[in-house]
């Protein structure tokens, strides 16, 4: 398999250290950026919502637990192959959440919603365009309202 190399352009700065499933809807985070990149997040501030994209820096994939496996290993969810699902231990540890932008800075975004612990390593920030990140009339199985209810 061809290997793929990418590097942090910032890390998340959270009072959120240890990993949880739960409860992420009111945490506030900032994303603070390595000096190359300062000025970079110019006209975010403009946009209400952004998509962040972080390496689970913490995640632990492992074939014989994760390939399979039901979502937070509840037993009243369906078992599930790892790509039918959005857990955090997967082959590529790569997280991508829609967040709410509550400011901006030459060198930081402060963000509300963001599902990462304190020092994840954020590999993208795109601002959040409806004409391609909403799908009308999209279909998901009744399973994933439930594990959901108290996620954000």
């Amino acid at each position: 398999m061809k290997e793929i190399k990418l590097h942090a352009i910032g890390e998340v700065s959270s009072p959120i250290i240890t990993r949880r499933d739960e409860n992420w809807g009111e945490v506030i985070s900032k994303i603070v950026l390595i000096e190359e990149y300062k000025y970079s997040l110019l006209g975010i501030e403009d946009f209400s919502h952004a998509i962040i994209v972080t390496y689970l820096h913490e995640a632990k994939y492992d074939r014989n637990k994760h390939l399979q496996r039901r979502p937070r290993n509840l037993d009243s969810m369906p078992l599930l192959g790892i790509f039918s699902q959005r857990g955090k231990n997967r082959p590529n540890p790569i997280g991508i959440t829609a967040v709410k932008i509550v400011s901006a800075g030459e060198d930081f975004l402060e963000v509300k919603g963001l599902d990462a612990i304190n020092g994840t390593p954020i590999l993208d920030i795109k601002p959040y365009y409806p004409q391609y990140d909403m799908i009308k009339n999209s279909i998901i199985p009744d399973w994933v309202n439930h594990l959901m209810e108290n996620y954000f």
